[in-house]
C-alpha cells in the first residue's frame, strides 16, 4: 500500500507544490498569506520524515523563509519546540 499508492501520491503532491512556487517566495503571490501558514505544516512533516530532499529546492527554501520569520521564532519561544513523528 505504502509503495504502491501512498509514496507516488506524496511525490505527485510535492512535485506540484514545488512547481507552484515557481520563481516566487510565497504560494499565493508576492506577499506572505494564510496559504503559506497552512502549507507550512504539511511541509514541516515531510521535512521531518526526510521527504524534502535536494529534489525540492523551492520547498526547502520556502520552509527556511518560514523559519526566518520573526513571528515563527516568537511562536517557538512562547510554545516551545515541537516534534513531528
Amino acid at each position: 500500500m505504502q509503495r504502491g499508492f501512498v509514496d507516488p501520491q506524496l511525490k505527485l503532491h510535492l512535485d506540484y507544490l514545488e512547481s507552484e512556487l515557481g520563481d516566487g517566495e510565497w504560494f499565493a503571490g508576492a506577499a506572505f498569506s494564510v496559504a503559506d501558514i497552512q502549507l507550512s505544516f504539511p511541509l514541516e512533516a515531510f521535512a521531518a520524515r526526510g521527504g524534502l530532499d535536494a529534489g525540492y529546492p523551492r520547498l526547502s527554501a520556502f520552509l527556511q523563509r518560514i523559519h526566518d520569520r520573526l513571528a515563527y521564532r516568537r511562536a517557538l519561544e512562547r510554545g516551545g519546540e515541537y516534534r513531528l513523528g
